[in-house]
């Protein structure tokens, strides 16, 4: 067979799975085509606003480098350092892993045998109770960033216990909440998780005023919304924490605080939060591994190494609205922490475009298309 052949024959191949872009155009419209049937490379590329469009969403596609982890280079390439790399995981699995378990499991049995007595026993002493369940989730706490061998180095005054406050931090993982608790017991705003999480969540968290939501009931934002305006008057709670990008980022970038956590009426405490990930990657992508497979990554690796600043409070300056506040909290998180900020609303995670959206779209693409031809 000639070559022309063999090009003619893979052409119509690549065309069969492509759209008809007549489905598109509006009724009673056709294609007007050069002499001989062709259609020029020229007349496509040349429809700018489109094509301009969909170049940039493929080549500068800043969301979802938001939710991506980014693997780790490759350093075991050569005869001698493979061995170092297969010494290092006999090391990690059968000494370090095992030894965190045991940790971990001391760690549950000290608290479990704590923290019932003193739940149930103390119910008369409300004020008792309350300090020492909070030393219990914090030693709790502990014991979890151990079993990661956690490298945390917090920078600034520790948080207090004070009326008309709230603290923000950037969202990481889930492991944020640990690493913040095992310093000062925090009621954290959190989504509702299911299995053993959500567990904790119901039982042992919500002793320390956690307050929990899920994001498929609408009627979830005004109840929760209520509790936190009630939280934060109070004078012996918790310090409340809120993770105001509402999803976890991979710790590269800070997308859109939410502004509930800025109509509250009092003083932000911003907090930023950045994870060296020379021993791992702490990012949680809840779409591809669960909150337990993301543990076991953790306590197999060598460490998790992190730094903390709690920085300074800032409160809401006249003639400035909630989101004007949320973005100057934001950059002030995104410079202490080296983070890139982009303008995405994180919530898209959870969603995908709309059928109409798409076919929008599709039928501008077309109508360009049908103009550029008819011009010729």
């Amino acid at each position: 067979m000639s070559t022309s052949g063999k090009l003619k024959s893979s052409s119509s191949e690549l065309d069969l799975g492509r759209p008809n872009i007549e489905d598109y155009l509006p009724s009673g419209s056709t294609i007007q085509q050069e002499p001989h049937g062709k259609l020029c490379l020229r007349d496509l590329l040349n429809i700018s606003p489109t094509l301009s469009e969909a170049a940039g969403a493929i080549v500068d596609d800043s969301f979802t480098r938001c939710f991506k982890s980014n693997p780790p280079e490759p350093w075991n390439w050569n005869i001698y350092l493979f061995p170092l790399w297969c010494f290092g995981v006999l090391v990690r699995y059968l000494i370090l892993f095992p030894a965190r378990v045991i940790v971990l499991t001391i760690g549950w049995i000290i608290f479990l045998s704590s923290f019932i007595p003193v739940h149930f026993l103390l119910k008369g002493n409300d004020k008792l109770r309350r300090k020492m369940e909070r030393f219990l989730v914090e030693m709790m706490c502990g014991f979890f960033v151990a079993s990661w061998t956690g490298v945390v180095k917090y920078h600034g005054p520790r948080p207090s216990i004070r009326p008309k406050q709230v603290f923000v931090a950037n969202h990481t993982s889930m492991i944020d909440f640990i690493i913040l608790e095992q310093m000062t017991a925090f009621a954290v705003i959190m989504q509702k998780h299911p299995g053993w999480v959500g567990l904790l969540q119901s039982t042992i968290l919500e002793s320390v005023g956690c307050i929990w939501f899920n994001r498929s009931e609408a009627k979830d934002r005004e109840i929760v919304a209520k509790k936190l305006r009630e939280h934060v008057q109070g004078t012996d709670s918790n310090p409340l924490l809120i993770f105001p990008e509402g999803t976890c980022v991979n710790n590269h970038y800070t997308v859109m605080f939410k502004k509930g956590a800025f109509e509250l009426g009092c003083t932000v405490c911003p907090v930023a939060i950045k994870y060296n990930k020379i021993f791992v990657d702490a990012f949680w992508n809840s779409r591809k591994q669960s909150f337990t497979t993301h543990l076991l990554q953790l306590m197999t690796s060598w460490a998790v190494v992190c730094d903390v600043w709690y920085l300074e409070p800032q409160n809401l300056k006249p003639g400035e609205t909630a989101i004007e506040f949320a973005e100057r909290v934001r950059d002030i998180i995104s410079v202490r922490a080296g983070l890139k900020k982009v303008p995405w609303d994180g919530y898209l995670k959870y969603s995908r475009p709309s059928p109409k959206l798409k076919e929008g779209k599709q039928q501008n693409f077309a109508e360009s298309v049908l103009r550029r031809l008819e011009e010729k």
